[in-house]
């Protein structure tokens, strides 16, 4: 019996890759761009189990690159820096690959930069996370990205059709259902699944399936996209006012392990951008449930966010406050510096008229030229505040 699927069936050419066609096939412009030797630093981020690092190997024969794995959790700066030291003057680059490449820290980034710079070695990270999220931006600048996608179900049954012609083994129809629906796409879970099954018996039945593995795989929400994917049609969701729908996703995530504090922490966010001074107190209470899930935790964790998102989603809506900092910033990015009035500067020069002095409002300058960020929305507590301003404004007390 053969040991280790996963590796002993990973494809050697890049034609035999399972899926990822918008990669591997004959007109896909990362194809030409390695049959033509012009490959460039790259990461691959995609779920687990579709041939990321199955493909940087195919990358580092087809071009005869000095092959270097390393997995970004155990990785020293020392062990990067002897690989570029050993081959710095030869004809061939290394190809380092490193797995898990958003586990590098901050400094562990930084001293690729430069040897990423000077094409002392051609770079390929691989990352189940999205990489706009993890990873900084010098590298991205330096990386092109490439996507990879679940495996399909035809992908899976290639997979298994191609183990049926190393080893000789009968399965039962409903085996090969379970034993695709049951890795997600993944096709490291269904050889290694495939593997011990035939161990057992190589008569593979779907009770043999279900006694190695009891249930279908997840998404796995905190590992790939669909963690973005969720979080993203959640919060749309919510924004939508949409309360059972985001409850679903709410329930999606959870189920699939997602830390409750990352998901207060977006529900924070939320409650300041979509809802903001139309009901105030919506900050709070997302303030609060972060706070509160923090400590707590599952399986109790699931009744505060559900509160939170449902108290969220009934709210009025307005982004007012999140528009108007945005303008403000593209003014101050683009525009000359405006002068501090000197009336203004610190310590409160002659000049400064002190508003309570003047019942609550006087009139003066506080920009060097008028600017116009804000509008307000009629909608909710906002209305109130718009309301207040005017009255502030012209000294109406009732």
């Amino acid at each position: 019996m053969i040991n280790n699927f996963a590796l002993f069936f990973r494809p050697q050419a890049i034609e035999d890759l399972a899926g990822q066609k918008h990669l591997s096939g004959e007109r896909s412009p990362f194809r030409k761009l390695l049959k033509s030797g012009s490959m460039s630093h790259s990461l691959f981020f995609g779920p687990a189990g579709v041939g990321k690092t199955t493909l940087a190997r195919i990358v580092a024969n087809e071009l005869g690159l000095p092959f270097y794995e390393l997995d970004a959790t155990s990785v020293k700066v020392e062990e990067i820096r002897k690989i570029l030291s050993q081959h710095r003057g030869a004809l061939q680059k290394p190809l380092i690959f490193i797995d898990e490449i958003h586990r590098l820290s901050k400094t562990q980034q930084e001293v690729l930069l430069l040897p990423m710079e000077n094409h002392e070695a051609i770079v390929i990270g691989a990352s189940t996370e999205n990489p706009y999220f993890v990873l900084s931006s010098g590298i991205r600048s330096r990386m092109m990205l490439f996507e990879f996608y679940p495996l399909e179900e035809d992908d899976l049954k290639a997979i298994i059709e191609h183990v049926r012609e190393k080893v000789t083994f009968e399965i039962d129809d409903d085996a090969i259902a379970y034993l695709i629906s049951s890795s997600a796409g993944d096709s490291r879970a269904l050889l290694n699944l495939l593997e011990f099954a035939l161990k057992v018996d190589l008569h593979v039945t779907l009770g043999t399936l279900k006694m190695l593995r009891p249930s279908a795989l997840k998404d796995g929400v905190s590992s790939d996209n669909t963690h973005y994917n969720l979080i993203s049609a959640m919060i749309k969701s919510v924004r939508g006012s949409d309360v059972d729908a985001a409850l679903y996703y709410l329930a999606r995530l959870i189920d699939g392990g997602e830390s409750p504090d990352f998901i207060a922490r977006r529900l924070v966010i939320l409650s300041s951008e979509d809802i903001g001074n139309a009901n105030p107190n919506a900050l709070n209470l997302a303030s609060s449930t972060l706070a509160s899930v923090s400590k707590i935790g599952y399986p109790e964790a699931r009744i505060i966010l559900a509160q939170c998102l449902i108290y969220l989603a009934c709210s009025p809506k307005s982004n007012s406050a999140y528009m108007a900092i945005n303008n403000a910033l593209a003014y101050v990015k683009n525009e000359k510096a405006l002068k501090v009035p000197a009336h203004l500067k610190s310590p409160s020069p002659k000049g400064y008229l002190y508003p309570h002095d003047f019942g609550g409002w006087v009139e003066q300058n506080y920009l060097e030229k008028p600017l116009h960020f804000y509008d307000n929305l009629p909608i909710g507590y906002e209305k109130t505040l718009s309301e207040w301003l005017v009255k502030i404004k012209t000294k109406d007390t009732k």
